[in-house]
């Protein structure tokens, strides 16, 4: 006879919820486990993880854990605690689906608690150095020249991993995940990405970083799938079905812009890129609702919050271009409705 579930203890339960996890990204599974491992160790310094069950939870356990988050990380890491705690809540809401929870208590109770410890959102307006359109230029003035085959081929490629964060705003997974094919081998000018929380969108190129793209490819000389390849000593010797084990990490594109940037003397990552191409939009007249969806924003909300700053100076040119003076407005007035003149 099957245990109940409600028996479980919490690695178990735990092993069971990132299993439903397989249809989404591998780096929401990753998040969510670190939040959960970070709960796990919350327990152990309480002495109740031997004794966890989900029949045992209170309205306040989420709650508690943030508390404990904060005390660990410090108030001003709101995104560390934040994502640790977006972990154990998604945990608690696939408990309340499966019924688990005590009588009395819901999942509703449990995240307005949670809601309450962590208090009103906010976000830091990001900021933007000015110079991060240096880094482009940086790597766009080395010489091919004087440099190994192999050398030759990465500068190449960082020229287009470069070129295509400044143009597009991508983050750098959507950039590592793309295909050559999603771009037509670099003669299309948009490409249709399935981004985070697989949500799909559209991305626009630029001739320039086409071209950069462009020159990548024909310098390569394959046609594995991959847009962004490894090219060095330690990759493995098979690329591996469709590529797959020569295709350039998330992670390695956050050193190739590191290491850019400081050879321009500019301090950024790659979401610097984004939240420069963001600035750049909205200072010159796009809206919040365009810049969402160029970024692949899920809610309205995130890009508000993030940059609703940016359109304070768009606000008042927009206040000064259409408001009227009472004269002017008088003015307007058919004679008749003007009253009587003095």
């Amino acid at each position: 006879m099957e245990q109940d579930p409600a028996g479980f203890e919490f690695d178990e339960l735990v092993r069971r919820f990132l299993l439903t996890l397989s249809g989404k990204s591998p780096q929401t599974r990753a998040t969510y486990a670190s939040g959960l491992a970070r709960w796990r160790t919350f327990l152990e310094e309480q002495a109740t993880l031997a004794t966890w069950t989900p029949a045992r939870l209170e309205p306040t356990a989420l709650e508690e854990l943030y508390v404990w988050l904060v005390r660990q990380y410090g108030r001003q890491q709101r995104a560390t605690t934040g994502t640790y705690a977006a972990g154990a809540r998604a945990f608690l809401r696939f408990l309340a689906r499966r019924g688990l929870l005590p009588t009395g208590v819901t999942f509703e109770q449990i995240a307005e608690n949670l809601r309450a410890a962590m208090g009103r959102s906010s976000y830091k307006a990001p900021r933007v150095d000015r110079r991060v359109p240096l880094i482009v230029t940086h790597v766009r003035a080395l010489g091919e020249g004087a440099v190994s085959p192999r050398q030759r081929l990465e500068l190449l490629r960082d020229r287009a991993i470069i070129q295509t964060l400044f143009c597009t705003g991508m983050r750098r997974a959507e950039v590592a995940a793309l295909n050559r094919g999603d771009l037509d081998d670099g003669y299309a000018d948009r490409a249709l990405i399935t981004g985070k929380g697989d949500k799909e969108r559209i991305v626009f190129f630029d001739q320039e970083t086409l071209a950069a793209i462009r020159a990548y490819l024909e310098a390569r000389g394959d046609t594995l799938p991959p847009l962004f390849l490894r090219h060095d000593d330690g990759r493995p010797r098979a690329a591996g079905h469709g590529g797959a084990r020569w295709r350039l990490s998330a992670q390695s594109i956050w050193g190739v812009v590191k290491r850019y940037a400081a050879a321009a003397g500019v301090s950024a990552t790659p979401h610097h890129f984004r939240h420069a191409k963001a600035s750049v939009l909205l200072n010159r007249g796009a809206s919040l609702s365009e810049v969402q969806d160029i970024l692949g924003h899920a809610s309205p909300d995130t890009t508000k919050r993030i940059y609703a700053h940016y359109e304070t100076q768009h606000l008042r040119e927009a206040f000064d271009r259409f408001s009227a003076s009472a004269d002017e407005l008088v003015a307007e007035l058919p004679p008749d409705r003007r009253g009587r003149e003095r």
